[in-house]
């Protein structure tokens, strides 16, 4: 697999220079300047291009050209919105970038309640704790109905299995030690640091942050999953044509974590969710991000089982791998550990890749190692959450070994860039 690496552009601390150094072969990025709902103009993907290009890799992935929030729930210009998405794309196609993963996840992307998780070992990760969660959205949001979903969901778990978990007493339990401060924290976390940079519908320093999480909210009003379902099946509908045209490749990031939230529907949790939407609109250009760490946070998930089955229609590889806990909340684990089995997942995308060696435009598989741990100083860098150097740096060469062994045993020669160049 192409070995890829998501950068935020020419203010991300992370230079294009550093990533060259440690084995990087494409760059996943996007035109993080362009407001939501504009036309990428084909000069400056063009002039962004160039400039990766010059650091002698390539533009493999756009993560993500935004599906805006209109396009999800159905607003009066989503037709609008949708003809100034096809008009990017025919823009990236005519710059030769064949591969944009996105999400259809309403309001939020990925959810975390704690970006500085302490391990063991001095190092942290990532976590998620259902409580906590629980308590930014019945006491801080003041979601109407809040209490009465937990209520819900406790009885049956994040898997739709019982666990016998009483989560709003865990939340009373925890409003006893809350303070201003730890509330500040939570909206943080849960809000900005993970949204801002990622959606563009929340920024570093917005004011009333749950104001604006609100109104956000409220466009779903009577938004189910049947709707959203049906929301996802017309705009890829309406692209399929220019994919078509172009050979562009969609590919769907799923939810994370894989179940409801919030009150909002979320339909790209499972395998029943990963099959729904590929036969919805049965066109290969209609394909998935095979996020391991996003599937292997929902209990449901056979990881191993999904990636078998579901090779074939996917584009873009994120292998990275989360910890479950019993009662639900998970962590980001080792890329050696955790519920994913990166070393099988690498072998089956390998073998993918090898099948379709010779189609123009797909012949390489991208995989990032997404997510990291923050270690040896990361935290005082300033970089996005959950997007450290050293951490990643050390998920790579982790991920690299595996490619190398992986390679050895299908029979695959391995290569590693920047070694013995002329």
């Amino acid at each position: 697999m192409e070995r890829t690496w998501r950068w935020f552009g020419k203010n991300d601390k992370i230079t294009l220079a550093m990533l060259r150094q440690i084995g990087v072969e494409g760059i996943v990025t996007a035109l993080h300047d362009v407001p939501l709902g504009e036309v990428w103009k084909r000069e400056d993907i063009h002039a962004l291009k160039t400039y990766i290009e010059s650091y002698g890799m390539r533009w493999s992935v756009v993560e993500s050209l935004p599906v805006t929030e209109t396009i999800k729930y159905g607003g009066p210009d989503r037709d609008q919105q949708i003809e100034v998405y096809q008009q990017s794309l025919r823009h990236l196609a005519e710059e030769g970038i064949h591969t944009v993963c996105y999400n259809f996840m309403p309001v939020l992307d990925w959810a975390r309640t704690d970006l500085l998780h302490a391990n063991p070992n001095g190092t942290s990760n990532l976590y998620f704790s259902i409580p906590q969660f629980a308590y930014f959205d019945i006491y801080l949001l003041k979601r109407e109905g809040a209490k009465e979903d937990w209520e819900r969901f406790q009885a049956l778990g994040p898997d739709g299995q019982p666990n016998g978990r009483d989560i709003l007493k865990e939340v009373e339990v925890l409003k006893q030690t809350m303070t201003p401060e730890k509330d500040h924290e939570l909206v943080e976390n849960i809000v900005i640091k993970t949204q801002g940079f990622v959606s563009g519908n929340f920024k570093e320093g917005d004011e009333h942050p749950l104001a604006l999480f609100r109104q956000l909210l409220a466009l779903y009003e009577g938004i189910d999953r049947a709707q959203l379902r049906e929301n996802m099946r017309y705009f890829l509908e309406a692209i399929m044509p220019v994919c078509d045209e172009c050979d562009m490749y969609m590919c769907v990031h799923p939810d994370d974590p894989p179940f409801q939230v919030l009150g909002l529907p979320r339909i790209v949790t499972c395998d029943e969710d990963i099959h729904w939407f590929l036969k919805a609109v049965d066109n290969p250009h209609n394909g998935l991000t095979f996020c391991a760490g996003s599937l292997s946070a929902g209990a449901q998930n056979q990881v191993v089982d999904l990636a078998h089955k579901y090779a074939s229609r996917t584009a873009f590889v994120h292998l990275r791998s989360c910890h479950v806990f019993p009662n639900g909340d998970f962590t980001e684990a080792s890329h050696l550990g955790g519920r994913a089995d990166l070393i099988e997942l690498a072998r089956i995308f390998e073998q993918e890749e090898q099948r379709r060696a010779t189609l123009p435009n797909i012949s390489r598989l991208p995989m990032r190692v997404d997510h990291g741990m923050t270690m040896l100083g990361d935290e005082t860098k300033g970089y996005n959450a959950g997007y450290s150097f050293l951490g990643r740096m050390f998920a790579m060469g982790q991920v690299q070994g595996i490619l190398a062994t992986v390679d050895r045993d299908l029979g695959i020669p391995y290569t590693q860039p920047g070694f013995f160049d002329k």
